[in-house]
């Protein structure tokens, strides 16, 4: 008994923790992004990424990127909602669902930051872009989406070990390449995509929480 109080006072610590160390890192990257010129890393990076563009390439990366959009992103949602609450997972379409929030969140702080898009005189642009940069609107998504996405699949009893293991890391290649994308169309600096992973982590956590917290067979945080 006192092994298992021990075990789940220091999980809880552990998120918390955690949690704190996130919102840091990201309240820190705010403030350089905001505070101080472009950096010499976010040219450096766009460039490596960008010098490797061929017709087939771009062609992938703006399909990946295309999931990010508003529109397809809220189809997205609903979509996988619906099929969760088909198969009466109502707290899996609840959660899904929650990840919609990160578009509210992601555009409140884009408009706060005020940070201005990569321009052409820097980088090549191959997609046309609106609002603020940072953080990446796709990329937040992406992190939420996906990573809730594989909360469930890591908490759904029914699914086997191999196929967990095969949707995990498709939805963990749909984050990696999701961020690579942003920067290879020159919709983003690298520093734009980092803030957006670094809040999707934090936001994935949080509804992460509320959906194992009632659950007996998970210890709480």
């Amino acid at each position: 008994m006192r092994l298992i109080t021990f075990l789940q006072h220091n999980k809880r610590l552990l998120f918390r923790a955690t949690l704190f160390t996130l919102l840091i890192a990201f309240i820190i990257l705010s403030c350089i992004v905001f505070f101080l010129p472009l950096e010499y890393l976010d040219i450096h990076i766009s460039e490596e990424i960008q010098e490797k563009q061929g017709p087939y390439l771009t062609t992938i990366m703006i399909w990946l990127s295309w999931f990010g959009r508003t529109s397809v992103s809220v189809v997205m949602v609903v979509i996988t909602s619906l099929i969760f609450l088909i198969s009466r997972l109502k707290k899996e379409a609840v959660l899904m669902v929650s990840t919609l929030l990160s578009g509210i969140l992601g555009l409140g702080l884009k408009i706060l930051i005020n940070r201005p898009r990569p321009s052409k005189d820097l980088v090549f642009l191959l997609e046309e872009t609106k609002y603020q940069s940072f953080p990446s609107g796709h990329v937040l998504f992406y992190t939420v989406f996906f990573g809730a996405l594989i909360l469930i699949i890591l908490h759904l009893k029914k699914i086997k070990y191999k196929v967990k293991l095969f949707l995990i890391i498709i939805c963990l290649s749909m984050i990696f390449l999701g961020a690579v994308s942003r920067v290879y169309l020159g919709a983003h600096w690298f520093t734009d995509v980092l803030g957006g992973f670094i809040l999707g982590v934090f936001c994935v956590l949080i509804i992460g929480y509320f959906y194992v917290k009632n659950d007996k067979n998970i210890p709480k945080a």
